[in-house]
């Protein structure tokens, strides 16, 4: 079967490789000159940057991954492990928080601030490890085509547990736990990895508190372009054929002839609707302007959901109107900071996190338009651990601050030249790790500056609202209620990628690939794709 895979971020390789690997003929299609995508990468004067994803959690996703393509993660990329895990600065308060990778010492900690809640920790863990265990097992690798994985004995002994995880807000959940702010940010900001907030985010996503508080937090050496040039190498190796600077203009397709509930891919069409059309490939434009056709069997888009939708299909095959989008979160947007910095910085780890003292008020803001002040942020300084980041004697600092996503408050720069709304926010930054890290020559050191803003996001990824994660984790944007990967106007359309189930973030984005292919074999199990050989993992 012919397959074109529109976007080389992490889940168009994966779906590639994937898909190669199963024997089909697959192309990728990449607007720009490298791939990546969000994970991508950008170098000066002897610093590298990650201009995306920087935590390496759920390893044994990866890992997954990896194996389905005949090696495993540890073959692949060298991992090592970061403590602190990461290191949390409060505002008004002068001792940070180190969160440890080992589970005890951060009981001991949360004793330390509050006490009995040591004891509470650990019983919040527990149910974080079970609620995760669970939703490996039945929620995050199925496409929702049947509904018979949630008959499993598993889920329905725990449904009495689920209604409540999901009715009630990450924020709530902590709130009746622990009562010192400090303890609820460290337990809430997670929501923000998921693009959501955590008065908004179903308190489901305690869940991953059993990723970076017990189990630790790792860092591939070479940073994620390592992670993302082994997902490509691998998929070229299984027969993938990557253009890049292959910008796709319109998915072609032809009106459906085939018999209800078959199509002319062969793929299954559940359900009483029938597609509209049926895809023929992908039209798209190289770097000259020249215009070519590249036929398909099957088309997976792992672009974002909105660009797709709004610009390569036509109104009639459009599965969500305007009406639709303008009734759904896109998450937030983010401003970055990449420093080169002379000297060493030795206050800060490899993470870190900087949490403004009114946090109601901080994500109050974001949600109503307007960048908080002073906002929290997060702080990556990936030279603690990796000298190949930066040259010697020098840190490497990438800075985010969430922002609306509004591509209104403008495009970064090198060197402050950006427009104004997204300086003014890196300079803020600059100058609150400053004062909160006890770091006050910081901004006289600096010798490499890049800022990136909601208006890249638009411009370079195609971002719904210039987000710069993807749809928030709301409650009517997780699970079932998520946009599904599987086009119901065209059929043979697929998707992948953090805009589609199962979610934002790398680990979300494999499984997405692993998504893609179940359609494809029409698999509508709630297992991991099976691997070759013995299994190291329960779940699988």
């Amino acid at each position: 079967m012919r397959v074109v895979v529109v976007g080389a971020g992490i889940a168009g390789l994966a779906t590639a490789g994937l898909l190669a690997r199963d024997g089909h003929e697959v192309e990728v299609l990449e607007r720009h000159a490298v791939v990546g995508g969000r994970a991508g990468s950008w170098e000066r004067d002897g610093f590298r940057f990650d201009t995306g994803p920087s935590w390496y959690l759920m390893p044994e996703v990866f890992d997954h991954w990896f194996r389905l393509m005949g090696t495993t993660a540890d073959d692949e990329l060298d991992l090592v492990g970061l403590d602190p895990a990461y290191r949390v600065f409060f505002e008004g308060h002068d001792r940070p928080l180190d969160v440890s990778p080992d589970r005890a010492a951060n009981v001991a900690s949360f004793e330390a601030i509050e006490p009995g809640a040591g004891a509470r920790l650990e019983r919040y863990l527990d149910s974080a490890h079970d609620t995760y265990d669970m939703a490996l097992r039945h929620f995050l690798y199925t496409t929702f085509a049947s509904w018979r994985p949630f008959a499993h004995r598993d889920v329905a002994a725990r449904w009495h547990r689920l209604v409540p995880l999901l009715g009630a807000s990450l924020a709530r959940r902590v709130a009746a736990s622990f009562q010192d702010v400090r303890l609820r940010q460290v337990l809430g900001y997670p929501a923000v990895f998921l693009g959501s907030t955590p008065d908004r985010a179903p308190s489901m996503y305690h869940l991953m508190s059993a990723l970076d508080l017990d189990g630790g937090v790792r860092y591939p050496l070479g940073g994620f372009a390592r992670v993302v040039d082994a997902v490509a190498s691998l998929a070229v190796g299984a027969g993938v054929t990557l253009r890049t600077r292959a910008r796709a203009t319109t998915i072609t397709t032809t009106a459906v002839g085939a018999a209800p509930g078959v199509v002319r891919t062969g793929l299954p069409v559940p359900g009483p609707r029938r597609p509209r059309a049926s895809v023929t490939g992908v039209r798209w434009e190289d770097s000259a302007g020249r215009a070519h056709h590249a036929p398909a069997d099957v088309v997976v888009t792992a672009a974002d959901l909105h660009h797709v939708e709004s610009d390569l299909l036509p109104p009639d095959l459009r599965e969500r109107s305007p009406g639709w989008w303008a009734r759904r979160d896109p998450g937030p947007g983010g401003v970055l900071v990449m420093l080169g910095v002379r000297g060493r910085v030795p206050q800060l780890p490899h993470h870190a996190l900087f949490f403004a003292a009114d946090w109601e008020e901080n994500f109050g803001a974001i949600a109503a338009g307007r960048v908080p002040d002073p906002a929290s942020l997060y702080v990556c300084t990936p030279s603690r651990t990796d000298p190949s980041v930066a040259p010697p004697g020098h840190e490497n600092l990438f800075l985010l601050v969430p922002v609306p996503a509004d591509p209104g408050l403008g495009r970064g720069g090198e060197d402050g030249m950006g427009d104004a709304a997204v300086e003014a926010v890196a300079d803020a930054a600059i100058d609150r790790v400053a004062a909160w890290a006890g770091v006050p020559d910081l901004r006289d050191r600096i010798v490499v500056r890049r800022t990136v803003g909601p208006g890249d996001f638009a411009a370079d990824l195609s971002s719904w609202s210039g987000g710069m994660l993807g749809p928030a984790h709301t409650l009517r944007q997780s699970a079932m209620f998520r946009a599904g990967n599987r086009s119901r106007r065209v059929a043979g359309l697929l998707h992948a990628g953090g805009s589609t189930i199962p979610g934002v973030g790398l680990p979300m984005c494999l499984i997405s690939a692993e998504l893609a292919v179940k359609r494809v074999r029409g698999d509508t199990s709630a297992d991991p794709l099976p691997v070759t050989g013995p299994a190291l993992h329960p779940w699988e």
